[in-house]
């Protein structure tokens, strides 16, 4: 069987306890977009652990977790994240296999990430200068470095001074790095042209550790759905984030549908079996772009923020806080439509205890008019919440094991979200831990 975990709204729903929970059950799982510039946290027996390109399973030691070629792979925060928030832990060295086909990330993509977020000032898109718009921009203009140049030095270095010259005029031309005066260390290096004798070392130096990790991923994954394996593809990010799909341009640079898998990881289409896309019981998000069931109010915001998540809803990778709002049913009607879902897992219902009446967003108000679809970005900027109240249960919810034990109420909000976005809910997790999930 293959499944997908995904996300079905902007990210941050939680879809890394999902996937450690159904990691322990598989055999092989799989990274297939994204990079580092997101993160699921996770709390295990091992303790918790933030993982922002290392798969999931990497917590299974019978598991081989792999990285597709779809993915931007920052070698660097691989390997460090690999030695402080795996084997720092006490956690068996992994089984891990890389694309050779995967493309590189590279120093200069967090450079030019940074100083175009720096141009646009105020109309910045909030990027998390994690290199991954011009990395994405860089593989479809065929000007990436994949994984296996790097055991092949005249052709490495011979496209690294293609790259760099064409790098040196659009950061002298554009962004006028001869004419800035550096004000720090950081500056200093962000403000400097691009070396191809320094980016050939920095890339051969990782080539001894990469060398056993490194394959031929499409092969392997088909030779494992031949032999009938359990594998779990895991997305990054959520469906209102996708390049083509989402709340454009407000969005990541790499489609987080799990149809995207059959590209990022080689999978046919025929293989998925099983869409679980995680949908939060509340929403949230990290970065600039339209939200409609945003909550305005700094008071009321801060304190779901500060009652959510694991510790509050502050992002993995960024630390920075989240925006939040109420359950959007419209956006997640659409997210999970987008996803192809089968099931839906919802998070994070625990956080809600407090209130005595729950606001969801039922639908959106547009030139005075109610909708139920989700829109393109122009008319959503536009969009007011019809917002509907449900009663609260007042209570922790957090120690109950069984669906059936959940106050009346809680249940209720559960099957009314079911009602609204067309998908069976599966499991509810009523808290961070892997043993908190609630069965349906």
């Amino acid at each position: 069987m293959v499944r997908a975990i995904v996300g079905g709204n902007w990210g941050d729903e939680g879809k890394g306890k999902i996937t450690d929970m159904l990691g322990a059950q598989s055999d092989v799982v799989v990274r297939f977009q994204g990079g580092a510039n997101a993160g699921h946290t996770i709390i295990n027996e091992y303790g918790r652990a933030a993982l922002h390109l290392l798969p999931s399973g990497v917590f299974n030691p019978h598991a081989v977790n792999v990285i597709g070629q779809g993915v931007a792979l920052d070698l660097d925060k691989l390997f460090r994240e690999l030695d402080e928030e795996v084997l720092s832990k006490g956690v068996p060295t992994p089984k891990l296999l890389i694309s050779d086909r995967a493309h590189v990330l590279m120093p200069y993509h967090i450079q030019f990430d940074t100083l175009e977020e720096m141009r646009l000032a105020d109309k910045a898109y909030g990027s998390t200068k994690s290199g991954i718009a011009p990395f994405y921009s860089d593989k479809v203009m065929k000007k990436g470095i994949q994984v296996c140049e790097i055991f092949h030095d005249d052709l490495l270095m011979e496209h690294l001074q293609e790259i760099a010259a064409l790098k040196n005029a659009q950061l002298t031309d554009i962004y006028h790095i001869d004419r800035r005066e550096p004000r720090s260390e950081a500056e200093k290096k962000l403000f400097s042209p691009i070396d191809p004798k320094e980016l050939f070392d920095y890339l051969v130096s990782f080539r001894d550790r990469l060398r056993p990790l490194v394959g031929d991923v499409a092969s392997f994954l088909h030779q494992c759905i031949r032999e009938g394996k359990q594998i779990l593809l895991e997305g990054q990010l959520g469906s209102l984030k996708d390049t083509d799909n989402g709340i454009y341009p407000m969005v990541t640079s790499s489609s987080p549908l799990a149809g995207f898998a059959c590209v990022g990881a080689g999978i046919p289409p025929y293989a998925i079996s099983d869409v679980i896309t995680v949908v939060k019981a509340y929403s949230s998000a990290v970065g600039a772009g339209a939200f409609v069931s945003e909550i305005l109010d700094p008071v009321q915001a801060e304190e779901l923020r500060r009652r959510g998540g694991d510790k509050g809803e502050y992002g993995a990778t960024t630390g920075r806080p989240r925006r939040v709002g109420w359950f959007d049913a419209v956006a997640t009607r659409y997210g999970c439509m987008m996803q192809g879902a089968t099931e839906v897992a919802l998070t994070n219902i625990d956080v809600l205890g407090y209130l005595d009446e729950i606001p969801v967003c039922a639908a959106y108000e547009l030139d005075g008019r109610r909708i139920d679809a989700f829109p393109v970005t122009p008319l959503l900027e536009k969009c007011k919440p019809v917002i509907e109240k449900l009663p609260g249960w007042k209570c922790d919810i957090s120690h109950i094991r069984a669906y059936k034990d959940l106050p009346a109420n809680a249940r209720r909000y559960v099957e009314y979200i079911e009602e609204q976005i067309g998908v069976r809910i599966s499991m509810v997790s009523n808290g961070p831990a892997r043993e908190s999930i609630l069965y349906r």
